[in-house]
């Protein structure tokens, strides 16, 4: 993530350098400005959706995870209970 978010400020970086040094006229710098950053807004919203997913899968599969331990353990519990109930009668 650190490293999608260093690129796209780098490339946000890197344009406003180009389009503050091109000789343009600045009707024409301010459209191109408004462009640029409807795209940059529109990437960023894809990566954060990206993002967003890619958190929600983590989480389904923390939860299925400690799921399936839960029942390990408890299954686990009731064969030592078992065991232990068995010895001492």
């Amino acid at each position: 993530m650190k490293k999608v978010l260093a690129v796209i400020g780098a490339a946000a970086a890197g344009f406003a350098a180009g389009i503050l040094t091109a000789p343009k006229s600045g009707k024409e710098t301010r459209k191109d400005l408004k462009k640029k950053a409807g795209k940059l807004k529109s990437d960023a919203e894809k990566v954060a959706g990206k993002a967003a997913a890619a958190a929600k899968d983590s989480v389904d599969s923390l939860k299925t995870g400690s799921q399936k331990v839960g029942d390990a353990v408890t299954e686990t519990a009731k064969g030592v209970k078992s065991n232990v109930e068995k010895q001492f009668k």
